[in-house]
């Protein structure tokens, strides 16, 4: 901003040099990338996203089925986690060996992890499987998939915002280089004589 402010003051200034005006018309039109570009680099990032996440969910929503599978026996749990973030998560979930009907008819029986606490044989859980009957994840919902496409979007328009402001600095890095390796040619030039004017030499 201050180069924005500087590219006014500057306008009518006999002081100003070429490479003043320039950092400020490049600050100028950065900042116009970053509040333009980047709001629609991260819309489009985001529906786009958001269309493929979406065709994501109805695919595995079609090939998913939640099925009722019934505890045959409790399967001892394995040693004690001491992280708290995932043993919070695994005291609400018990292994079990448990029987379910596939979507396709078939039997099966095999070792899963249940949503219970405390699992008896002959209570019932919810379970996601294929056609086949084998277990699969939760397909994703839409909520998540939204919640995805929108921060793929923020992350795009950020990284457009860095994208630009990064190549600002190198740009104006350069031209201050420059100028100083212009200013050290002229002082160069100079500097031999330097206070020695009128002596003769």
């Amino acid at each position: 901003m201050r180069a924005i402010v500087g590219l006014w003051r500057w306008r009518h200034n006999p002081l100003r040099r070429g490479t003043d005006l320039a950092e400020a018309w490049i600050a100028l039109a950065a900042l116009l990338l970053i509040v333009v570009a980047g709001p629609v680099v991260g819309v489009v990032a985001g529906s786009l996203s958001r269309d493929a996440l979406y065709r994501s969910v109805d695919e595995q929503h079609s090939r998913r089925q939640e099925v009722v599978a019934t505890v045959v026996k409790k399967v001892a749990q394995p040693p004690l986690d001491t992280d708290p973030e995932t043993a919070t998560a695994r005291d609400a979930h018990s292994r079990v060996i448990a029987t379910w009907t596939a979507p396709d008819g078939s039997a099966h029986r095999d070792r899963v992890v249940a949503a219970l606490k405390s699992p008896q044989s002959g209570d019932t859980f919810p379970l996601w499987t294929d056609e086949q009957g084998h277990v699969v994840g939760r397909p994703l919902d839409r909520a998540t998939a939204t919640t995805h496409a929108v921060l793929a979007g923020f992350g795009a328009a950020v990284a457009v915002g860095g994208l630009v402001e990064g190549t600002r600095r190198v740009v104006v890095w350069r031209m201050i280089r420059r100028r100083y390796a212009r200013w050290d040619h002229a002082w160069d030039i100079a500097g031999p004589d330097w206070g020695r004017t009128g002596t003769g030499s």
